[in-house]
């Protein structure tokens, strides 16, 4: 599977903007009303609604920066607490899902991080009717001979998983079958082959598990 970078570039985009556009559209409805609402309550609601739709536009901005774009500082590492202060915010608003963190050490490569975010993201829209995301990550060996070793699991009632994103961390996806959906599998599967490193995922009506390794050094 070869993808140009530019058109996997501008799907990413897309995909950004699509799950940008309901909270930001409600920010506009809000807004919108506000203006043309006279009664002290109802104008209490659109200003809650407002807050509500900020806080989500401004917590999905800050996960699609670090895990599509180049966030994370100017070192090699980022920071453990930053994925996961982006995918808590991200779940938080999501009532019906439940997450559970097991890290080990204070760090993680960059290219791992990215990876740990994309697959956490799967795991999220797998769960479309709740249920558990349990999110696992450690670097394993020595410093010369280091590895990033990642698990996402996604538990509920049906399972909701497309075919085609599973094709794409695999590595099997047909060029005609590359969306904005699957834009983000493809991203981390190219970036895990580039360094040498391995994606793989098991579906089943209740379950969803990924895990992926990474060269760390």
């Amino acid at each position: 599977m070869t993808i140009a970078s530019l058109e996997l570039a501008s799907l990413l985009a897309s995909r950004l903007c699509h799950d940008m556009l309901s909270p930001v559209g409600a920010m506009s409805n809000g807004l919108e009303l506000l203006t043309e609402e006279k009664d002290p309550e109802m104008r209490q609601r659109c200003f809650e609604l407002l807050e509500q739709s900020a806080k989500a536009s401004a917590d999905k901005l800050r996960f699609f920066r670090l895990a599509f774009g180049a966030a994370g500082g100017f070192g090699d590492t980022v920071p453990l607490s930053e994925p996961r202060a982006v995918v808590d915010a991200l779940v938080g608003g999501n009532g019906r899902i439940s997450l559970n963190w097991s890290l080990s050490g204070d760090a993680m490569p960059k290219s791992a991080v990215k990876v740990l975010l994309n697959l956490a993201l799967i795991g999220i829209e797998a769960l479309v009717r709740g249920g558990t995301l349990e999110i696992a990550a450690e670097v394993r060996g020595t410093a010369e001979h280091a590895v990033s070793e990642i698990v996402v699991r996604a538990s509920g009632p049906r399972i909701a998983f497309d075919p085609a994103v599973g094709h794409a961390l695999d590595g099997t996806l047909s060029p005609d079958a590359l969306s904005s959906k699957t834009a983000p599998a493809v991203m981390i599967h190219e970036l895990t082959s580039s360094l040498g490193g391995g994606l793989q995922y098991h579906v089943g009506a209740d379950a969803l598990v990924m895990g992926a390794a990474l060269p760390a050094a």
